[in-house]
């Protein structure tokens, strides 16, 4: 089971260079930033060497997702087994790189760097490809640009960030500190460094040159994403808007769903979409379960959810000690271990025992009207959960025990049959807040203000307070 615990792991650890923004595509809504026409930029050396670093957060897997496009045949992407595939063209022929290693993990930061120089004397230094720092050896496939070849794609007619907008394919998740750089071929270390106390590949400033065409997004501007910090504006935002930005990012990396987990009617028909922080069910069969990528065993936690449909929500915790508990032969509510609010009668339902307790109905006001936001407080320090609806907490079942699941590692649950909701864990979320309220470190962007000493779920605040 792919959950985040605690915080040092995956490429989110704190540095003194922090990237404060990411932006969040999703391919179902046509997302992407464009570049258009770099022919006025077409020299040769620039089509010999040439550079792409970004970081990236999925949010989808098992489908093919461009995360950059170079015309209509030259791109990086996720490919439909999990592999990365890079393609650009020489003189009409496709060159490419195909990687054995899977990329699966959605709760982690990637940092990508392809470093090309056709210039050099040894094939397989004309491209380079990197992950977290190392490069990719292991390919099933390779091949690569003769001696001094120039690319048809890199100066052509566009490059885009997100999407094919030749066909399609796009990207489903987050991108950070994205970097494109003429007539320099990148190595790991100008852009980041491992680490000295956990080993683990973090991002540092690029000290180099970035001026156009050359492009630097940091993603800060909510009014318009595709500014640059350095270099060339984007010039085409297409569908893109201000709740497209989000600070969850490779140095604070927030909770969002896990669409690892697959319960037993977990087919998730509905998908998980929005950067991974809505879910919907449709499996008409029984109640289809979500996960939260990060679980806890320590600490206060605060995180929202709001009903896009309101007819069955069951909100809460599920302990994750037990990697097959989740794939049960059962509705993922009525399993060990698991802790929930069902909305559609007011009422708390755990296990206590190894028997399924069942509270009394109404015990809660019944706020599950469509739009209505619902706030969960998690204290795992005294094992308690509270409910909110609307900002009121519920007083009738505030800190309740969490019974099998107390003393347990803790991930966010929600189970629900034929409907939809939207999670906010402070990085993003699929509404804009109407009054943004921060915690009290001043990470997540929440509708209400978490209650006192409760957090956000990124990885800043799990180092401090995860136990």
């Amino acid at each position: 089971m792919e959950t985040l615990q605690r915080m040092a792991n995956r490429g989110s650890i704190s540095t003194g260079y922090d990237i404060d923004n990411s932006i969040k595509f999703e391919a179902d809504n046509t997302e992407y930033l464009k570049w258009t026409d770099f022919s006025d930029n077409a020299s040769d050396a620039r089509k010999r060497t040439f550079s792409i670093s970004l970081w990236c957060k999925r949010t989808e897997l098992g489908v093919q997702q461009l995360i950059w496009n170079s015309g209509a045949n030259g791109y990086l992407s996720f490919e439909a087994g999990d592999v990365i595939k890079w393609q650009q063209q020489y003189s009409t022929t496709a060159k490419t790189l195909n990687t054995n290693r899977l990329f699966r993990d959605t709760a982690a930061w990637y940092h990508i760097i392809v470093a090309v120089d056709s210039t050099q004397s040894t094939e397989a230094n004309r491209v380079r490809l990197y992950v977290n720092g190392v490069e990719e050896t292991s390919f099933s496939s390779a091949t690569y640009p003769a001696e001094d070849a120039t690319s048809d794609n890199v100066y052509g007619d566009y490059l885009s960030l997100g999407r094919s907008v030749a066909w399609g394919a796009g990207f489903c998740g987050y991108v950070a500190d994205y970097l494109f750089v003429s007539e320099v071929q990148l190595v790991p270390t100008d852009v980041g460094e491992f680490d000295s106390d956990t080993g683990i590949w973090k991002p540092k400033a690029y000290s180099g040159t970035i001026s156009t065409p050359s492009h630097f997004l940091e993603f800060q501007d909510g009014s318009d994403l595709g500014t640059a910090t350095s270099g060339l504006d984007a010039d085409t935002m297409n569908n893109i808007a201000a709740a497209d930005q989000s600070t969850d990012t490779p140095t604070n990396n927030f909770c969002t769903l896990n669409p690892l987990i697959k319960p037993k009617y977990g087919t998730n028909a509905g998908g998980m979409i929005e950067g991974a922080t809505e879910f919907g069910d449709s499996t008409g069969g029984g109640v289809g379960g979500a996960l939260g990528t990060m679980a806890v065993t320590a600490g206060k936690w605060y995180w929202e959810m709001k009903l896009v449909q309101q007819n069955a929500h069951n909100i809460g915790v599920s302990a994750v000690d037990d990697n097959d508990n989740f794939y049960a032969a059962s509705d993922p509510q009525d399993i060990n271990s698991t802790f929930n609010f069902n909305i559609a009668v007011a009422r708390i339902e755990y296990f206590n025992g190894g028997s399924k307790t069942y509270g009394s109905a109404d015990a809660f006001t019944d706020f599950h009207s469509t739009g209505d936001i619902i706030s969960i407080a998690l204290n795992m320090d005294d094992n308690q959960i509270s409910i909110y609806g609307n900002g009121t907490l519920q007083a009738g079942v505030a800190a309740t025990s969490l019974y099998d699941a107390a003393n347990k590692m803790c991930a966010p649950f929600h189970g629900t049959i034929d409907d939809t909701v939207q999670y906010n864990f402070g990085g993003y979320s699929a509404w804009t807040p109407s009054s943004i309220v921060n915690d009290a470190n001043g990470y997540g962007s929440f509708e209400y203000a978490p209650p006192s000493g409760y957090y956000a779920l990124c990885t800043k605040n799990l180092s401090e307070f995860g136990g």
